[in-house]
Parts: structure tokens; C-alpha cells; sequence
């Protein structure tokens, strides 16, 4: 079986288009198809649909898929256990990441570590919905959460801690709260499914509802909207820190921690031997960040 088969074959399954498949890989859209034609006669099946605008899996390139991939992922591993390809990891690395965590902490380290593996290129998604690795034909994500699928491996790669945020221009007019239990008296700024706060206190978790009369879907304007003095909100020290350290925003509550798992992770599927380029992206962000990480600093 070849291996250049299995990679076009993999990389097919993702664009669903056998140039675009076969362009990633160097190949004309002729031979692309001249080496699925291939793949095929080897198997004695039929691994995918064809048509004029795209293509598809059938029911037994589903069934291949995974284990082309392993197939894929041990050749990159056997090469990377006698030292072939470690000094530097090749090929497309596609990453997905939630957007804001993506634009603020991924791409300002993008150059230097493309700079760092110059054979390497990177597919970036962005987006705050969690997408499927596996059918989207990913590598790694990053996933900021409290990780429950145990379908996946993680790597930590940062701390993830949450805080209670003001502006000082809310502060002023509304007062400051001095114990969880005051934040029922307060407008909050609510993310989408995240109404429920809970608190370490000494007397043990304090939990309330929050409310408040702006919710969104989007860190980014829970951050804007704080700032902007319309409410209290929880945020992810990386999100705010650049406007603690400017004095936008204050950090109340300091005393009642609140209870948070979450954490900054890279995954990948665990039917998946880790790929010199998975390795070479986790080892190098988790440096970039540090521990603690930068933003915990400032």
C-alpha cells in the first residue's frame, strides 16, 4: 500500500475535492485521481463517490479513513523514534481554535514559529463552535474548557483562570460588591449558558444566578460591554488582562476564588499516534505561553 495514496486519500477526505486534495500534495488533478484509482484497485473497493463539482466517502472510505490515518500517524512516528523529520516536522498542520483566544494568543507567535519549522504550513480555523477533529480532518485544537470528551487527548498547555471584572466608571455608580452573594444586586453581563457562578468562601461554595440585561455569545463583547460600564461580568485572564493592567477594568471579589477546572488545551483524536508536527506545535505554544502564562503577569 502506498503511503502517498493514504495522504492524498486522507487529505480527500477533508476537501472533498480531488485538485485541491492532490495541489496540497504537489499532484496534478490527473494524477490525483490516477493514484485514488489505485488505492482502489489495491482494496477491490470503491472508497468514494465521484462528481463533476465534488466527492465523497463511501461506506467503506468511512470505515478506511481511521485507519489510514493511523496508518500515517505511526509512519510519523517510527520516523520521528530514529530522529527522521524531528529537526523539522513537514507538511500542513490544520489547527482549529476559538476565534478570540485565536487572534489575541495564536497568531501574534505564528511567524516565529513558522520561522521555527519553515517546512511546516498551517490551516487555521476559527471558530467558537466545537468542531468535530475527525471529520473535519484536523490535527490539533485548542479547546478552553472544563475537557469531558475522553475520545480525545490533552495536552495542557495553559492555565485558564477566570475572575469577576468591573469598570471603574460601573464601580463608581453602582458600588462595589464585597461578597458573591451582593451580585444579585448588580446588572451582569452574561455569556450564553453561563448564568450559574459559583464562589469558594470560607464558609464553604456559594452559588447565585446572575442577572443582568445583556447577554451575548461572544467573549469578546462580554469584555467590550464591561468596559464600556454596562455590567459585571466573569472573563478569562487572557482575555482582560490587557485592560487590568490599563485600568479599564478592576478585578473584584479577589477573596472568593471562583470554582473553575477550566484550563487552555491542545487535543487531538486518541486513535492518533501524536505527529512530529503536533508535537513541535504543542511544545512550542506551551513555552510561548509559559507557566505561568504571560497574561497572568501583566
Amino acid at each position: 500500500m502506498n503511503i502517498e495514496h493514504l495522504k492524498l486519500f486522507v487529505r480527500l477526505a477533508s476537501t472533498h475535492n480531488i485538485s485541491m486534495a492532490g495541489q496540497e500534495l504537489g499532484l496534478s488533478p490527473a494524477v490525483a485521481s490516477a493514484h485514488i484509482n489505485k488505492l482502489e484497485e489495491g482494496l477491490g473497493v470503491r472508497l468514494v463517490h465521484r462528481t463533476t463539482r465534488k466527492v465523497s466517502l463511501t461506506q467503506e472510505g468511512e470505515a478506511f479513513l481511521p485507519h489510514a490515518e493511523d496508518v500515517l500517524a505511526s509512519v510519523d512516528a517510527a520516523k520521528g523514534a530514529i530522529g527522521v523529520g524531528q529537526a523539522s516536522p513537514s507538511g500542513t498542520l490544520r489547527v482549529t481554535t476559538p476565534a478570540s483566544f485565536g487572534r489575541m494568543h495564536l497568531m501574534p507567535a505564528l511567524k516565529n514559529f513558522l520561522q521555527a519549522y519553515p517546512e511546516l504550513s498551517v490551516d487555521l480555523r476559527f471558530s467558537d463552535s466545537v468542531l468535530d477533529l475527525v471529520e473535519g480532518g484536523f490535527d490539533v485544537a485548542i479547546r478552553i474548557s472544563e475537557l469531558k470528551d475522553s475520545s480525545l487527548v490533552a495536552k495542557k498547555i495553559a492555565g485558564d483562570p477566570r475572575i469577576v471584572c468591573a469598570s471603574p466608571e460601573y464601580l463608581a455608580k453602582y458600588g462595589t460588591p464585597q461578597h458573591p452573594s451582593e451580585l444579585t444586586e448588580h446588572n451582569c453581563v452574561l455569556l450564553m449558558g453561563m448564568d450559574h457562578w459559583s464562589f469558594e468562601t470560607p464558609q464553604g461554595v456559594v452559588a447565585i444566578k446572575a442577572k443582568g440585561s445583556i447577554r451575548v455569545d461572544n467573549g469578546d463583547a462580554m469584555r467590550d460591554a464591561t468596559t464600556d460600564g454596562l455590567g459585571i461580568s466573569i472573563n478569562s485572564k487572557w482575555s482582560v488582562y490587557r485592560e487590568l493592567a490599563s485600568g479599564k477594568l478592576v478585578q473584584i471579589l479577589q477573596d472568593y476564588p471562583l470554582t473553575s477546572n477550566a484550563a487552555i488545551w491542545a487535543v487531538y483524536p486518541s486513535s492518533r499516534l501524536m505527529a512530529p508536527k503536533v508535537r513541535a506545535f504543542i511544545d512550542y505554544f506551551a513555552d510561548f505561553y509559559g507557566n505561568p502564562p504571560y497574561w497572568e503577569n501583566k
